[in-house]
């Protein structure tokens, strides 16, 4: 009789083998072998201010939870959450996130809420830094009450130069277009250093919070493997390949596809990128059977820049596209069995085989390198 660990991994292998192809086997493309998409929303920008999208960016708190309802409403399953100030400033009070946390979930209790980073990156005051929060701020994520489902990690500190691959014509006629924040923008940093992610990851996982890792290249993705490997993050690899360039991986094929070949099986995959590039990375998404984000804080506009997209256009969008693919779209529980939401390991060899990584090696045999008989 198999162990109940032995029969979950049997389980989870036999799933992927037949309905999820990170490998892209014979049939991958094809709907029926792929998951329902899971459509992530990010409809607050923190890096906007209200006039620049006075139609769709939410400012008081009843109207930034009506945005996430909207959202669910239009067919997003995940909303990745930052708040805003009355002042129109992306806000920086945990308590602030409390409040819309609750609000979100009681309103769409079934919605996955993901809890941005950084916090807020905008810039408190004309000419200062774009920059994410302390370290000892970020970790105070982990004690949010009520608790979101899941937080952004980041990983390995780099350049996060947002504007490198946007054109004039992206933020022309917004707040970003002004000197003092373009260079503000350009100049941003994601701070990441190994012993603040090893006890992010840790204190996000005592909490029940699941670690959405946002990985900008393959090296990032390499360094969260090996924590998985040396038992230091024991859940699933829930993940975004974020394509925006500026010290992270320039939203093309070749980058993707390199990617895609490292990650393991039973990942969940979510594509990202900004401005115009966002709807042709996530056409490529929902035709390889990923997933999808999209939303102001990625883009502004309509792909021939004839108008300003709201958040919930874009999701439509992408609903009628993937309906066009064949492919289902998720709503809130089924997302949440994909992610698989709640969901720790007990040891390093379950977390493995549960996201489809080889083994670690036993002794000295790693690989083709084996001892002498």
């Amino acid at each position: 009789r198999l162990s109940d660990t032995a029969s979950f991994r049997f389980s989870a292998s036999s799933f992927y083998l037949q309905g999820h192809f990170m490998n892209f086997l014979d049939g991958s493309l094809f709907p029926e072998n792929q998951e329902k998409l899971v459509i992530t929303a990010a409809p607050y920008g923190p890096e906007w201010i209200p006039s620049d999208f006075p139609e769709d960016i939410p400012v008081t708190m009843a109207e930034q939870v009506q945005k996430a309802v909207d959202c669910y409403n239009a067919g997003a399953s995940v909303l990745h959450l930052h708040v805003r100030e009355l002042d129109g400033k992306g806000s920086k009070r945990l308590s602030m996130f409390n409040e819309l946390i609750a609000g979100v979930r009681k309103a769409v209790p079934d919605m996955i809420i993901q809890v941005g980073g950084s916090i807020s990156f905008a810039p408190e005051t004309e000419g200062s830094h774009a920059k994410w929060l302390s370290d000892d701020t970020r970790h105070m994520l982990a004690e949010l009450d009520p608790k979101p489902d899941q937080v952004t990690v980041t990983v390995n500190t780099t350049q996060m130069n947002v504007v490198e691959q946007m054109e004039i014509a992206d933020i022309a006629g917004t707040s970003m277009a002004e000197p003092a924040n373009y260079q503000a923008y350009r100049e941003m940093i994601v701070p990441s250093a190994p012993s603040w992610v090893e006890e992010h990851v840790r204190r996000l996982s005592a909490a029940g919070i699941q670690s959405a890792f946002q990985f900008y290249n393959i090296n990032s993705y390499e360094t969260v493997e090996r924590l998985i490997r040396r038992g230091v993050y024991k859940g699933p690899l829930v993940m975004n390949w974020v394509a925006i360039g500026g010290g992270m991986d320039a939203p093309n094929i070749y980058n993707l596809a390199n990617f895609l070949r490292a990650i393991p099986d039973g990942a969940m995959l979510t594509v990202e990128s900004s401005m115009l590039n966002t709807l042709p990375i996530n056409m490529m998404g929902i035709a390889m059977g990923l997933h999808v984000r999209c939303g102001i804080e990625d883009n502004l506009w309509n792909q021939s820049r004839t108008e300003k997209m709201s958040t919930v256009k874009q999701i439509e969008q992408l609903v009628r596209i993937a309906r066009e693919f064949g492919r289902d779209v998720a709503n809130g529980k089924e997302a949440r069995e994909i992610c698989k939401i709640g969901v720790f390991y007990d040891s390093v060899e379950e977390t493995l085989a549960a996201n489809g990584f080889a083994p670690n090696p036993k002794g000295r045999q790693q690989g083709y390198l084996r001892k002498a008989a």
